[in-house]
């Protein structure tokens, strides 16, 4: 048996929602509570919280001595190997777009109880939950679950990290709220319906990385997909490209740019290292792009040009500007203008 992970993030609400799925059935949860370590004790204080082996491991157990994957959520059980037969629906298609509208397709076949929808406005894309049941006493557990196992599969199908611009939830915040922070990266909102996440819409045109062959690997292990942090994000340098332009005055430090990315400066420099890219490269190239822009195109002074570059002062930007071509701001614009 594995040692348990020292970390324990998972509120015990969860796990006496698990217990109430036994109680459900009719069925004892002492020995799912055994394997996962989880005195029963320990259920009835208001804070706890466990580990993600332990949540893995009474999910686990839960999921096979009840057959039930959905945990009593619903009004009817999904056997085990429901979610899998999902998974294996969505994984022949080209992209994660298609993939992500079959799963939310086939949810519905399996669990009329509640509907996935896939949307996409502008540059973000959400999925988005609408109960047709009243899903009761399990009701946060069932939202925060559902949302958590899509895009753990999503991230899988792709091999990358996909950062979530945020969630929303239409109920209280719990008392146990500040747990959503480690359970969904990017702002969580309460009382706030349907329950939804948010992410960079241009992730949905990633192709999927995964194969039959990998698909049965990760059936023996699929639990982990819900709190697995993927160290890779396949569309990281885009989107700190995108981050330094869109946002020049908001981004003159790693913190900073870090903060708008929901990641830490340590994260950031090291997934750009895997990538092959370095902060300071992109935000050169960035920043060269646009002053050239503005130079070439309008007849803006210098100090509006800098900062407009993201400069924090028109003495660095005309050092940096005669670092990357030779020629100050000044003189490049004049030999760049046609003679009349």
């Amino acid at each position: 048996m594995p040692a348990p992970s020292p970390i324990a993030a998972t509120p015990m609400a969860f796990a006496r929602a698990i217990v109430g799925a036994y109680e459900r059935y009719g069925q004892d949860p002492g020995d799912a509570l055994r394997q996962a370590q989880i005195a029963p004790a320990d259920l009835r204080t208001p804070d706890a919280h466990i580990t993600a082996w332990q949540m893995e491991t009474l999910s686990g157990a839960a999921m096979r001595e009840l057959d039930d994957e959905a945990l009593g959520w619903f009004s009817r059980r999904l056997p085990w190997g429901s979610y899998g037969m999902l998974v294996r629906a969505s994984i022949s298609a080209p992209t994660l777009q298609l993939a992500l509208a079959r799963w939310c397709r086939h949810h519905g076949l399996i669990a009329p109880d509640l509907a996935l929808r896939l949307q996409v406005q502008g540059d973000s894309a959400s999925i988005t939950i609408t109960e047709h049941a009243d899903l009761g006493a399990l009701r946060e557990f069932c939202l925060v679950s559902v949302l958590r196992n899509i895009h753990g599969v999503a991230c899988w199908l792709v091999d990358s990290r996909i950062p979530l611009q945020g969630a929303q939830f239409p109920f209280a915040p719990p008392p146990h709220q500040a747990a959503y922070a480690v359970l969904f990266s990017g702002p969580t909102t309460f009382n706030t319906g349907p329950a939804s996440i948010r992410f960079d819409a241009r992730y949905l045109s990633l192709p999927l990385r995964r194969d039959e062959k990998a698909l049965q690997q990760m059936l023996q292990h699929a639990l982990p997909l819900t709190v697995l942090q993927y160290r890779r994000d396949r569309l990281l340098v885009q989107r700190v490209r995108q981050t330094l332009a869109s946002h020049a005055q908001e981004t003159h430090s790693a913190e900073a740019l870090a903060a708008l990315l929901h990641v830490s400066p340590r994260t950031l420099h090291r997934q750009l290292k895997e990538e092959g890219a370095t902060l300071q490269g992109l935000k050169d190239e960035v920043r060269q792009g646009r002053a050239r822009e503005l130079l070439l195109r309008t007849d803006r002074p210098i100090k509006q040009v800098a900062e407009a570059a993201g400069f924090q002062n028109e003495k660095s930007f005309i050092r940096a500007f005669k670092g990357w071509t030779g020629l100050s701001p000044a003189e490049f614009r004049k030999q760049s203008t046609p003679l009349a």
